[in-house]
């Protein structure tokens, strides 16, 4: 019997069905408020408490800046929450990531101290069909390294590189509204070679005063979610008040959407002879 990514054995199935707690996911909640996008914006939040001048940048945490973003550009269609790693289970427990469908990932310094327990549930709910959208630093979150099934390694240097955001892919919905270049006056320089899986859906790619270049908005399914990682946001920059990285932002959260309301893991069932 084939496994899931956890280790636990996967029931066989005649069709897609709902799973529950704790091999599958419920379907998402019904209701008047169902028609929104549900968000949740997630923050290690400690860079904001122990730095000053990160708190200076960020006095209220990158991830009230990150959900104004999404409400901004998103308006009455989202209804969007903050989570962050010193709450309860992370302020991701099972009923909240059922009340998700679109999860944003920040993290720099506390990668390790966030729960497998939590990873796994995370995980389970992106293959099942909620979006995940990581950011920055959170190339290196668990979550992240989890659905890529690499290192996630790159190049680094923070010394206030310029930056410029190309739009390789000028259609693709994440690109909306977006010019061409976006130029960042100061940020963390990232470099290739970035080991993830070839993005199946490339948007931008960075170039830097140093003279590295960045695949920086990439695309990837995994299951029936999808994942969207966009690299510009260090945590000693103002770049999250930029008003072109705040709609990139909203637009990727927009994209990882998952189009329906039921949520489950790819089936396995044994095929008739048509």
């Amino acid at each position: 019997m084939p496994e899931d990514p956890g280790g636990a054995p996967l029931a066989d199935h005649s069709g897609p069905a709902p799973l529950a707690e704790p091999s599958g996911l419920a379907p998402l909640a019904e209701g008047p408020g169902r028609a929104r996008l549900r968000v949740t914006v997630w923050n290690e939040h400690r860079h904001e408490r122990a730095d000053r001048k990160v708190a200076e940048i960020y006095p209220d945490g990158i991830h009230t800046v990150l959900a104004a973003a999404v409400a901004e550009h998103l308006g009455a269609a989202a209804l969007v929450r903050t989570a962050t790693l010193d709450e309860p289970e992370h302020g991701l427990t099972e009923e909240a990531l059922q009340d998700t469908d679109v999860l944003t990932w920040w993290g720099h310094i506390a990668h390790e101290e966030v729960d497998d327990d939590v990873v796994a549930r995370v995980h389970r709910h992106v293959l099942g069909g909620m979006g995940l959208v990581a950011l920055h630093s959170a190339h290196h979150a668990k979550i992240f390294r989890a659905l890529m099934g690499t290192t996630a390694n790159l190049r680094w240097r923070s010394a206030g590189d310029s930056e410029l955001i190309w739009t390789v892919d000028p259609a693709h919905p994440v690109a909306r509204g977006v010019p061409q270049p976006v130029r960042i006056p100061s940020d963390e320089m990232y470099g290739e070679y970035f080991d993830v899986p070839a993005p199946e859906e490339l948007v931008f790619i960075s170039s830097f005063s140093g003279g590295e270049v960045f695949r920086s908005g990439c695309g990837w399914r995994r299951g029936h979610g999808r994942v969207f990682y966009f690299r510009s946001g260090d945590q000693d920059y103002p770049v999250y008040h930029q008003a072109e990285v705040r709609r990139i932002i909203a637009n990727a959260v927009a994209w990882a959407a998952p189009p329906d309301s039921e949520r489950h893991l790819p089936a396995v069932f044994e095929a008739e002879r048509p």
